[in-house]
């Protein structure tokens, strides 16, 4: 890891030639090291310094810290690429934008401007390619660096994101590892790099500190962990690129060498392929024009075939196929239970809203059935649900609301229909559907036994006498699902209460906001929008493809909403508690009327473990299972 800092001399003298010196350059402060790719760490005590270009690569900078007794070249790859013709003549074009006449003296002599101009739309050139790659858009007007730091939060980890970028090859990214970043504090007219070491994580996002400035944060600093210009220790050295202390720091030590060994010495860096690991974990097989079935927003009970649009972080904007001005759109992540390969909706018995269109238009194309994300497998040759049983189950409409609902219909390959009870549609058109192994559906008695408050049927009376199941069920002439079918997993998530994180306002699915964990009751999540007030909530699982670190908007390139501002919540207030700023009602179920604004989208996730304990208390699996015992 260190290799780049092997022996060398630190008493190099500083010569100059005629050609080397014809254009005039402020010397650079006294005592300024600079460590360039070849490990050589160069001091000078006395303030002297001049300045040097590199014959290959047209590199300008302190002449002592460049290779050979010569001082011609910046390093040893460029030393050895010099003898190339063809390489060189490539390099010498690029800065100059004609073919060289001659060889190093056409380069050194051409005006010093000119060349930190080239060199520097040559550098910006890579970078604009890099930010192609891995994008990292700010947020205007938010930081989280400065939210995190002025309300001491903590943030969930990027481990607790398996579908996100990074989430399953994090490794061990923590606090106290070092990376190279570039130097902010120096004058010098090129990119220049620095050590810095990881102070405190929130999410893919970083607070770094300069090395040499101990317990002084002043110049701390927030980024991308997955940003371009996040390098592992050793980049500089391999790259060509010189690392220079903070001139806010530079008179600390005459020996910068035996300071950075002393440092790294037995430190952590980010793995050599970390770069090539980010771009490879922001490759989606989804691709534009790829057709599937997806639930119709505006009834639920339904599918509709839609195009992707776009794709961005693994979210699909998915324009349904009879929308002429692409305006009818629905957002959802590419392994949202809400989307389905072509065919899927005949296959399990699920309704089907046919399109006018009468053949594929040009370019569309069925995604492939693998692409969509796997259901578990399950037996429903024995014991089953059947119709009428009854459950309870997160209403898709109102997603901070556990409501006493039915079972309406079971459709093949274990999916089922379910319908809330006391506000359903006559026709049955806000039935929704969920998996068997759901997380979203639960057995009778558990939002009691779990101290959440359950829904009751409107218009039974229960509105303002207590709710009691056993009473309920004689009255209907019902039956409970049996407990034993439902599904009994309880990941090791790695939520805590208070953490944040950026999550999807599943009532406006292009929405992505800052978002707080406010409970935990085994798998499943209350998640709170902050800013606004509690009645927004929405439960989701744990693994629900709807949640993402922190820093996943800058890193994609999606756009973050910020918390509410306290004039957006008296404006809220005022109107009859409308829905949140920016934001539009998108389920349009029939004859459904709540307290609150109708709800938009089914909520995503895998399974559910039923566990005895405090609702408010952390599980990761470690409790017996709730067995509640059919009335």
């Amino acid at each position: 890891m260190f290799d780049g800092y092997d022996s060398c001399s630190e008493d190099t003298s500083s010569s100059s030639s005629s050609d080397e010196s014809e254009e005039e350059v402020a010397p650079l402060p006294s005592s300024l090291p600079i460590i360039k790719n070849n490990g050589q760490v160069y001091t000078y005590p006395d303030g002297k310094s001049g300045m040097a270009t590199c014959e290959m690569c047209g590199m300008v900078g302190v002449r002592d810290a460049f290779y050979s007794k010569t001082k011609r070249f910046c390093s040893v790859s460029c030393s050895r690429s010099y003898s190339s013709n063809s390489k060189k003549a490539s390099i010498l074009a690029r800065l100059q934008g004609k073919p060289p006449t001659k060889k190093a003296k056409v380069l050194q002599k051409q005006p010093l401007v000119a060349k930190l101009a080239a060199y520097a739309q040559y550098q910006a050139t890579l970078q604009n390619q890099a930010k192609t790659k891995t994008a990292a858009v700010p947020v205007e007007g938010f930081s989280w660096g400065n939210y995190i730091n002025s309300n001491s939060f903590t943030a969930a980890p990027v481990t607790c994101f398996k579908h996100a970028p990074m989430g399953t090859c994090w490794g061990d990214i923590a606090e106290g590892v070092r990376v190279e970043v570039p130097n902010t504090d120096c004058s010098l007219p090129t990119k220049v790099f620095w050590i810095a070491g990881i102070v405190k994580l929130a999410g893919y996002n970083a607070l770094l500190r300069y090395e040499g400035f101990e317990n002084d944060s002043s110049l701390d600093f927030w980024c991308n962990i997955c940003g371009s210009d996040i390098h592992p220790v050793g980049w500089c050295a391999t790259s060509g690129k010189p690392l220079v202390p903070p001139r806010s720091i530079q008179h600390k030590y005459t020996n910068w060498k035996a300071f950075l060994v002393k440092r790294l010495t037995g430190a952590k860096t980010l793995p050599p392929d970390f770069s090539q690991k980010v771009s490879e974990s922001m490759q989606y097989p989804f691709k534009t024009s790829m057709r599937v079935e997806v639930v119709d927003k505006t009834h639920l009970c339904r599918t509709r075939v839609a195009v992707v649009d776009s794709v961005v972080g693994g979210r699909l904007r998915l324009v349904y196929e009879e929308s002429e001005d692409k305006t009818d759109d629905f957002w959802c992540h590419m392994y949202s239970p809400l989307i389905h390969h072509i065919g899927w909706s005949r296959s399990v018995g699920h309704r089907f809203k046919r399109s006018d269109i009468t053949k594929k238009q040009d370019g569309h194309f069925d995604a492939p059935p693998h692409l969509f994300m796997k259901v578990k497998e399950v037996d429903a040759a024995g014991e089953w649900f059947k119709e009428g049983m009854k459950l309870e189950a997160i209403d898709p409409l109102n997603l901070s609301a556990i409501c006493v609902a039915t079972i309406r219909k079971v459709l093949a390959d274990g999916y089922l229909m379910i319908g809330i009870d006391g506000s359903e549609a006559a026709d049955g058109s806000d039935w929704f559907c969920y998996h068997a192994t759901s997380p979203s559906i639960f057995p009778v008695g558990f939002c009691e036994i779990n101290m959440i408050e359950l829904t009751p049927p409107r218009g039974t009376g229960y509105a303002k006498l207590p709710f009691k199941w056993f009473d309920y069920l004689r009255e209907t002439d019902s039956i409970a699902a049996p407990v034993k079918l439902f599904n009994k997993e309880v990941p090791n998530h790695g939520f805590h209460v208070g953490m944040k994180l950026e999550a999807v306002d599943l009532m406006e699915p292009r929405l992505v906001c800052v978002a707080t964990v406010t409970r935990i009751i085994h798998r499943l999540l209350r998640i709170h929008f902050d800013g606004w007030e509690d009645e927004y909530d929405q439960w989701v699982d744990c693994e629900s493809p709807d949640l993402y670190p922190v820093g996943w908007c800058q890193l994609t390139g999606y756009q973050l909403q910020p918390p509410a501002l306290q004039s957006s919540r008296d404006s809220q207030s005022s109107s009859s508690k409308q829905k949140k700023k920016a934001k539009s009602q998108q389920y349009k179920g029939h004859k459904k009327m709540t307290s609150l604004q109708l709800k938009e989208e089914l909520l995503d996730g895998e399974e559910y473990s039923f566990l005895q304990g405090t609702s408010d208390q952390e599980s990761n699996g470690s409790a017996s299972y709730y067995i509640k015992q059919e009335p």
